[in-house]
This record gives C-alpha cells, structure tokens and sequence, in this order.
C-alpha cells in the first residue's frame, strides 16, 4: 500500500514538474481527486522527490558585485549578465550595462574624461540621452595612429559629447612619441596643456583595460617597433590608456611611459569615479592588476570575468592587500 503511494507521488510530481499537467489534470489523469492530488505533490516534496532550485540573475549578478566590492576595495561593482563567455559577445553587454551606470550618475558640470578602445567604443554606441548643462568631455590619450588602423577616439569623444549635449575636447597627437623631449616639448602647447589639465581634473574617467596579447589593439596600431613589444610583453601584464604595469599594478617601463600622451595612472586614483570597462578571459590578470595598483574604484564587468577574479588567490600578485 505504501509502495503503491510512493508510485502514485512520483508519478504525480513527474506529470506536474515535467509534463506541466494542472492539478485537475492529473486527477482526471490518475483517477483520484484534486486534493488527492495536492496531497501527493506535497509528500513528493517531504520525501524528497522533488528538490525546487530557482535561479534569479538579478539576484546573482547581486551577489557577484557584493562580494568584488568586498574583495577589491571598490567603491561599486557593476556585472553584465553576458549569454556565452565570448570576448565580442561579452563587450554588448559590458557595453549596454556601463552606459547604464554612467546615465545613473552624470550630473550637470561634471568632466568626464574618456579612454579609446573597441570596449570604450561599444560603450559609445549604448549610450542612453542625457541633456547636461555646463559638463565636458575631454579625451584622456592620444588617439592618432600610426598605421591606418582604427582607436575609434573621435567617434567615441563625439558621441560622448552629442549624447550628453556638450562638446569634445580631443588631444590630436600619438599616443606615444618617438622623444620624450619632443613629448614634453608638446605638452607645453597652450592648447594641448589646456586639455591635459582638464582630462587631470575630471571627476569621471571611464575607459578599459588593455592586454599585451599579439593582437592587442595598441600593438596592431603600429605604437612600438619589435624590440619594444617583445620587452612589454614580458614586463607587462596590461595597460590603462596606453601605459602598462605589471601584475602589482605599477608602470613596468619608464621610458615608454615618459613618452606617453595622456592622464598619468596615478591620477585615476583621485577620481571621483574611476570606472574600468572590462570583460573576457584575456582581461582578467590586466583586471586584477589595475585593481590591485587602485586605479579604479567601479568596476563594470561580465558575470563570467567577475568568478574568475573572485576565484583568484587572495593574496599573491595581483591581489596583495585586497582582502
């Protein structure tokens, strides 16, 4: 008799769970009452027949940024919850989820500086109208190639600037300079000067972190010769506008640096908001490295990037003095 109820639970439950038959249903199905029925679910449920998980992304994605704030000393943790783990796929929805965040928190007379990249130039094209009165975009690196390749600097300071109703201040130089004396010699220029000063005085910075992979986009613009890649490669881990650290997060070649056009790494760390866009596996030790040097305090990653870096040693390299 009892054998006979299990039975009759099971089968109950399958045709419930499974099948999505109603309660009524299943009555008429097995040839008992509906309360019968809701009974026998019941002890499916008691016996533990049936085991009910429920998965709630919002709740998850929570749950992800809670613990990167905690872990990373942030001051906010933004996760996109991409579909599949790919590095195309992954900048749409890094893209949408950053537009997001910046509509949440510009207000009238901010600067916001901007990075370049194929990160930063998706983020462009999400962006969500929002009018401002007496704010400013400003261009934190030099975007001016050496090769016919793309940065995407222009587009990305002029959609910045349309959305938000204001104008683009562009810095119209490499990003990097054969000379350091001539480097210097340029920043000098009044105009140049002007919107270096005010890329070092934006109370909003956003861009996204680099790698030193092959096909980095900063390689293929034709920025170092050889001799130069192969010595980042193996001092470096990645880059924040075109000046690269190592895996502790502090700047790896000083020459290079010294020739470099834009916001120095240092100043992003007194930013109101400095907000790193960033996701796919490549990114994850150039991630943990710029948290790790404190050079942004948002984070706006991928859900599959967030459990790598949480996944990480505490401690170690790139996480020293996170926990």
């Amino acid at each position: 008799m009892e054998r006979d109820r299990e039975r009759l639970s099971i089968n109950a439950a399958k045709l419930y769970y499974h099948s999505g038959y109603s309660q009524q249903d299943i009555a008429r199905e097995l040839g008992i009452s509906r309360p019968s029925v809701s009974r026998l679910l019941q002890h499916a449920k008691d016996q533990g027949y049936v085991k009910i998980q429920i998965f709630d992304p919002v709740e998850d994605m929570t749950q992800l940024e809670r613990r990167l704030t905690e872990r990373y000393g942030l001051r906010e943790a933004c996760v996109a919850a991409a579909t599949i783990n790919d590095e195309q796929e992954i900048k749409k929805y890094l893209g949408r989820k950053a537009a997001r965040y910046l509509d949440s928190i510009v207000h009238d007379g901010d600067i916001i500086g901007v990075g370049w990249g194929t990160t930063m130039h998706t983020l462009a094209a999400s962006l969500l109208p929002h009018p401002l009165k007496g704010a400013q975009i400003v261009q934190l690196e030099g975007g001016v190639t050496h090769t016919e390749g793309e940065t995407y600097a222009n587009d990305i300071l002029e959609r910045f600037a349309g959305n938000f109703a204001t104008i683009a201040q562009h810095l119209p130089l490499p990003v990097i300079f054969d000379s350091r004396a001539v480097k210097e010699m340029v920043d000098q220029d009044r105009y140049i000067k002007r919107v270096l000063e005010l890329g070092s005085h934006a109370n909003i910075a956003v861009y996204s972190v680099g790698t030193v992979r092959h096909n980095a986009l900063f390689f293929r613009l034709g920025y170092t010769d050889a001799k130069e890649k192969a010595r980042l490669q193996e001092s470096a881990v990645g880059d924040i506008c075109s000046r690269f650290f190592d895996g502790e997060g502090n700047i790896c070649d000083a020459a290079l640096d010294n020739r470099t056009v834009g916001i120095k790494l240092a100043e992003l760390r007194r930013k109101e908001h400095s907000i790193i866009v960033a996701g796919g596996e490549a990114k994850v030790l150039p991630i943990r490295a710029a948290l790790a040097g404190r050079y942004g305090n948002v984070l706006i990653t991928d859900q599959f990037t967030a459990k790598a870096l949480l996944d990480a040693p505490a401690g170690g390299t790139a996480a020293e003095g996170l926990v």
